[in-house]
């Protein structure tokens, strides 16, 4: 990045707060009082996908923990970490992971190619294409089994959460919480993949917890 470009943001960041205290000269005073976010947002780092600006949403209604390809992997401590404050401290009523056509991990997945320490990240991707590779090798145009397995990727993601005892301790609690997968394609719209749950009534016996 050069120094230009550098001093871009900060003069852009001045902007910004001037334009929202044009809004509401308390915008930050209220802002700096505490959040209560109703959703928690695990999606890709990738840079097209701005988590607030594409649902319209303003500093405070997302809670945002981002990684490669919107993974959720059980022992990744700062997902959970994430998800454990976000689930018992803020009270989130709704957990969205959130993937898009065009990842590049989901890409990484998909090939053989070693590429480092993400090797090691992309492997879970490996496992879902394995685990659903009837279905994937039926498809005989490259970008739609990419498109698929992009989809398929948020899918394992949302059960993988519902297999923590954070969420099925909310659950267990009645707390109303819902769990839900999405994928955003780069023409700006993003389409619910519709496997939402509000419980552990849809996992196998051998990943229901017993949290008494």
């Amino acid at each position: 990045m050069s120094s230009s470009y550098y001093e871009k943001l900060l003069a852009n960041n001045k902007k910004w707060v001037e334009k929202m205290k044009k809004k509401d000269e308390s915008y930050f005073e209220n802002l700096a009082i505490g959040q209560t976010p109703p959703v928690l947002w695990i999606g890709c780092a990738d840079s097209r996908v701005p988590a607030n600006e594409i649902t319209c949403t303003r500093p405070g209604e997302l809670f945002v923990h981002r990684n490669i390809a919107n993974m959720v992997v059980h022992t990744d401590m700062n997902m959970l970490s994430v998800l454990d404050y976000a689930v018992n401290h803020l009270k989130v009523k709704h957990v969205i992971v959130c993937g898009h056509y065009g990842c590049g991990g989901v890409k990484a997945a998909m090939e053989n190619k070693s590429i480092g320490l993400i090797n090691k990240w992309i492997r879970n991707i490996k496992e879902v294409y394995n685990n659903n590779s009837k279905e994937l090798k039926r498809i005989k145009d490259d970008k739609k089994r990419f498109d698929r397995l992009v989809e398929l990727n948020v899918k394992a993601q949302v059960f993988d959460l519902a297999k923590t005892s954070i969420v099925q301790k909310a659950w267990k609690d009645n707390t109303g919480l819902q769990i839900h997968g999405w994928v955003y394609k780069l023409d700006g719209i993003i389409k619910d993949l519709n496997v939402s749950m509000d419980s552990a009534a849809d996992l196998g016996e051998i990943f229901t917890l017993d949290l008494d």
